[in-house]
């Protein structure tokens, strides 16, 4: 009983950094909180043996980029699908639901390359330091700041290109 009671105090510290970094990287608030759940529940699976990691956020959190990753994939198939059957582009709306993710730069944010983006939240809004995303994400530093080099410069064009089309200078 006392491993189920250690899963739920952990689940209630940690699901709310979990889906807000989903958030950051799908900026759709459905897709990260069924990311965040399907995380939190295999990690509920194996609680047994996470109970025992010295971070077992960092377990459920590679889990959940990874599943971010995936639904990524499906969202871009779904457009390319969507692209050929209408011959129209789709544009996606973001919702004015949720924080960080709707301003300007979580819209300038989504529109970056998956990679980058995963590099910039986890590095800007997570506050991990490079080396701790570079074993996370599973490829060499140097890669992950060679994302977050290129994730900030496209960014900042993105911004810039914002802030011209921007009738009133916002």
């Amino acid at each position: 009983m006392r491993q189920n009671n250690d899963f739920e105090d952990f689940y209630q510290a940690s699901y709310g950094r979990i889906r807000a970094l989903l958030l950051g990287v799908l900026g759709d608030r459905h897709e990260a909180e069924d990311a965040a759940q399907e995380a939190f529940a295999r990690a509920l699976a194996r609680w047994p043996r996470l109970c025992t990691y010295e971070l077992p956020e960092a377990w459920v959190r590679r889990v959940a980029l990874r599943l971010a990753l995936d639904s990524g994939r499906r969202v871009r198939r779904r457009l390319r699908l969507s692209v050929r059957l209408q011959g129209v582009r789709p544009v996606p709306q973001p919702g004015p639901d949720e924080s960080v993710a709707f301003s300007a730069v979580g819209r300038a944010l989504l529109r970056l390359p998956l990679r980058e983006r995963e590099a910039l939240v986890l590095h800007y809004f997570a506050d991990m330091p490079t080396e701790r995303i570079a074993t996370e994400c599973g490829v060499p530093a140097g890669t992950v700041k060679a994302r977050l080099v290129a994730g900030r410069r496209r960014l900042e064009r993105e911004l810039a290109a914002d802030s011209e089309e921007a009738p009133d200078g916002r």
